[in-house]
Protein backbone atom coordinates (compact mmCIF):
# COMPACT_ATOMS: atom_id res chain seq x y z
CA UNK A 1 0.00 0.00 0.00
CA UNK A 2 1.27 3.54 -0.76
CA UNK A 3 2.84 6.38 1.61
CA UNK A 4 -0.01 8.86 2.31
CA UNK A 5 1.07 12.05 0.98
CA UNK A 6 0.73 15.15 3.32
CA UNK A 7 0.98 18.98 1.54
CA UNK A 8 1.77 22.06 3.96
CA UNK A 9 -1.22 24.62 4.64
CA UNK A 10 0.65 27.00 2.45
CA UNK A 11 0.64 24.33 -0.52
CA UNK A 12 -2.71 23.44 0.12
CA UNK A 13 -3.73 27.36 0.42
CA UNK A 14 -2.12 27.60 -3.21
CA UNK A 15 -3.70 25.14 -5.15
CA UNK A 16 -7.00 26.17 -3.62
CA UNK A 17 -6.26 30.01 -4.41
CA UNK A 18 -5.31 28.65 -7.92
CA UNK A 19 -9.37 26.91 -7.92
CA UNK A 20 -11.04 29.66 -6.81
CA UNK A 21 -9.48 32.38 -9.40
CA UNK A 22 -10.42 29.26 -12.19
CA UNK A 23 -7.00 28.79 -13.38
CA UNK A 24 -7.50 24.99 -12.42
CA UNK A 25 -10.23 22.93 -11.86
CA UNK A 26 -10.91 20.54 -8.64
CA UNK A 27 -10.22 17.49 -10.81
CA UNK A 28 -7.29 18.91 -12.61
CA UNK A 29 -5.66 19.82 -9.82
CA UNK A 30 -6.24 16.18 -8.06
CA UNK A 31 -4.59 14.08 -11.25
CA UNK A 32 -1.31 17.02 -11.31
CA UNK A 33 -0.94 15.88 -6.87
CA UNK A 34 -2.00 12.42 -7.77
CA UNK A 35 -4.86 12.29 -4.67
CA UNK A 36 -8.43 11.72 -5.07
CA UNK A 37 -10.27 14.57 -6.12
CA UNK A 38 -12.14 14.26 -3.51
CA UNK A 39 -8.94 15.02 -1.16
CA UNK A 40 -8.67 18.67 -3.44
CA UNK A 41 -12.37 19.19 -2.96
CA UNK A 42 -12.55 19.39 0.63
CA UNK A 43 -9.34 21.70 1.06
CA UNK A 44 -11.38 24.16 -0.99
CA UNK A 45 -14.57 23.48 1.09
CA UNK A 46 -12.64 24.39 4.53
CA UNK A 47 -10.93 27.05 2.66
CA UNK A 48 -14.32 28.34 2.14
CA UNK A 49 -15.30 27.84 5.93
CA UNK A 50 -12.61 28.93 7.73
CA UNK A 51 -10.27 31.57 5.81
CA UNK A 52 -7.04 31.75 6.85
CA UNK A 53 -6.90 29.02 10.10
CA UNK A 54 -8.40 26.16 7.62
CA UNK A 55 -5.65 23.73 7.91
CA UNK A 56 -4.34 24.07 11.25
CA UNK A 57 -2.09 21.06 10.93
CA UNK A 58 -1.67 17.58 12.44
CA UNK A 59 -2.51 17.96 16.34
CA UNK A 60 -3.14 21.37 16.60
CA UNK A 61 -6.79 22.88 16.91
CA UNK A 62 -8.58 26.11 15.39
CA UNK A 63 -8.39 28.82 17.66
CA UNK A 64 -12.59 28.31 18.70
CA UNK A 65 -11.99 24.69 19.07
CA UNK A 66 -9.06 25.27 21.39
CA UNK A 67 -11.36 28.00 23.03
CA UNK A 68 -14.35 25.03 23.42
CA UNK A 69 -12.23 22.28 24.64
CA UNK A 70 -10.96 24.47 27.37
CA UNK A 71 -14.06 25.66 28.15
CA UNK A 72 -15.42 21.77 28.11
CA UNK A 73 -12.53 20.80 30.31
CA UNK A 74 -13.29 24.00 32.98
CA UNK A 75 -16.60 22.60 33.07
CA UNK A 76 -15.74 19.16 34.16
CA UNK A 77 -13.72 20.58 36.66
CA UNK A 78 -15.95 23.06 37.99
CA UNK A 79 -18.90 20.52 38.25
CA UNK A 80 -16.71 18.10 40.14
CA UNK A 81 -15.85 20.55 42.73
CA UNK A 82 -19.22 21.00 43.11
CA UNK A 83 -19.78 17.64 44.21
CA UNK A 84 -17.66 17.40 46.50
CA UNK A 85 -18.80 20.64 48.06
CA UNK A 86 -22.28 19.12 47.95
CA UNK A 87 -21.36 15.74 49.75
CA UNK A 88 -19.19 18.16 51.85
CA UNK A 89 -22.10 20.30 52.98
CA UNK A 90 -24.40 17.15 53.43
CA UNK A 91 -21.49 15.69 55.64
CA UNK A 92 -21.53 18.26 58.01
CA UNK A 93 -25.21 19.17 58.16
CA UNK A 94 -25.91 15.55 58.98
CA UNK A 95 -22.97 15.88 62.07
CA UNK A 96 -24.72 18.99 63.50
CA UNK A 97 -27.96 17.16 64.07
Amino acid sequence: MGQRKKFDKAYKEQVVLRILAGESTVTDAAKELDVHYTTVRDWVKFYKRDGDSAYPGSGHLKAEDDEIRKLRKQLADLKEENDILKKAAAYFAKNQK
